[in-house]
């Protein structure tokens, strides 16, 4: 059970030393509370203390790490079940199945078409961050030629799939470099498993029909010295998986139950492409560590991606764009100047379109704080003196011969003040940003 505060307090040294980056004890209590600090942050802790404290100092959801280098994946380590709470912490991964009865030609194409799964969304790259190889062919030699030539093309992250210990021990020779996660343990051959895992330092992840079968498990596993693990309750439907996925993490969030106090996996099971991304989003909302899909085309990767690049960003912190002045093509001192926000999708938005129209223009991007256009203006952070502002202090009157500015069509009111404000000659554009290209147009006609 997780101690409160002043639990944890009454058995710290109280010495309010300030050696662990807080200026008393009882603050640093209620950190290791909160999970936000570890007991090893306390040099003067004494042993018995330790052995008390254990609990309270470990997270609800273990971290664990697959992978090695920058491209490595951090799983776990949530500490909230909704995200307006505080904020989701580390990415589920998202990775694509790969079966080691494809022939060599296949096999290439297949890692190739996986490789370019990456696209740039409001100034960020997202990409998929695994590749689950299955054993279909029940053959250590074909499973171990398989990952060999996936290691040299790739390097994305790997999960190696296989109930057979001795297939596995093949490919750990060839795949133990990139620190893969070992699939599965179960309740016939977890003994093994977890001496394989343990021998080589490897995350293992375990599977069971139901939560009762994994929390003892798992249980049983950890006794024998392997602590990174992943968690998989098997197929189900999307409605019984994500009831699996919820109450795993209620047991371990508001439960303490370390049982279950790991990340989870997911491997989708529709067999129609457009429900297997719904399916797959759903996971991702709801709390896998670890989805994979049968799916590699971008057109079903990329929703997938922007799902949980919006899921896991900060709720409490907009995704912004530096204010200044951005040229999109190749601009002259004639081109366009139109102003928005430096909220990030609404800043990429406009770009694109203004990109789209095949006209070089100059776009300034106004601090608003990181809030869309409507937003911003009804807060009074996207303002004519804001923008006359920026118009001052930007440097874009040193780059244009002329002194035009469009405003997005949603702030229209604004045109008379600003003109006051600024001496620029004000021009309302489009409310939507689709409107951008045959705007431009007309103005260049």
């Amino acid at each position: 059970m997780a101690l409160s505060g002043l639990e944890i307090y009454k058995h710290l040294p109280k010495t309010n030393c300030k050696d662990c980056g807080f200026p008393t004890c009882l603050a640093f209590a209620m950190q290791l509370a909160a999970k936000k600090v570890s007991l090893d942050k306390c040099p003067h802790v004494s042993e018995e203390a330790k052995k008390v404290l254990e609990g309270a100092s470990q997270p609800p959801i273990r971290l664990v790490t697959i992978g090695t280098g920058e491209n490595k994946l951090e799983l776990g380590n949530e500490t909230v079940m909704f995200r307006h709470e505080e904020r989701f912490y580390h990415p589920a991964g998202i990775g694509v199945l790969v079966e080691d009865t494809l022939d060599d030609n296949a096999l290439k194409s297949r890692i190739d078409k996986i490789n370019k799964l990456k696209f740039e969304r409001v100034g960020r790259e997202i990409k998929i961050d695994l590749i689950a190889v299955k054993n279909s062919s029940k053959s250590a030699a074909q499973f171990a030629k398989v990952i060999k030539a996936i290691v040299e093309k790739t390097k994305l992250n790997l999960i190696l799939m296989s109930e057979n210990v001795g297939n596995l021990k093949e490919c750990i020779k060839v795949a133990k470099e990139k620190k893969p996660l070992l699939y599965c343990a179960t309740k016939s051959n977890y003994q093994e498993m977890a001496q394989l895992a343990k021998e080589h330092s490897l995350p293992l992840a375990v599977h069971a029909e139901n939560l009762e079968e994994l929390a003892d498990l798992t249980q049983k596993i950890v006794s024998l010295g392997v602590q990174d693990l992943v968690l998989d309750t098997g197929p189900k439907s999307p409605r019984k998986k994500i009831c699996d996925l919820t109450y795993t993490r209620r047991m371990a969030l508001k439960k303490t139950f370390r049982p279950l106090g790991y990340p989870t996996i997911v491997f989708t099971q529709s067999s129609e492409p457009n429900d297997e991304v719904c399916e797959a989003a759903g996971y991702v909302v709801k709390y896998a560590g670890i989805v994979i899909t049968k799916g590699a085309e971008p057109w079903q990767l990329l929703p997938l991606l922007t799902v949980r690049s919006d899921i896991y960003t900060d709720p409490q912190k907009p995704v912004q764009v530096e204010p200044k002045v951005y040229e999109i093509g190749a601009v002259k001192k004639t081109s366009p100047v139109l102003v928005t926000t430096n909220f990030s999708i609404t800043y990429f938005t406009v770009a694109g379109e203004v990109e789209a129209s095949k006209i070089p223009a100059y776009v300034i991007s106004c601090d608003a704080e990181g809030m869309s256009v409507l937003t911003a203006w009804a807060a009074e952070k996207f303002t004519a003196e804001s923008i006359a502002k920026m118009l001052d202090t930007s440097g874009i009157s040193g780059r244009i011969s002329h002194k035009n500015v469009v405003i997005p069509g949603y702030v229209a009111v604004l045109s008379g003040k600003l003109e006051e404000e600024s001496g620029w000659k004000v021009l309302v554009g489009p409310k939507e940003a689709s409107g951008i290209p045959s705007y431009l147009r007309s103005m260049a006609s």
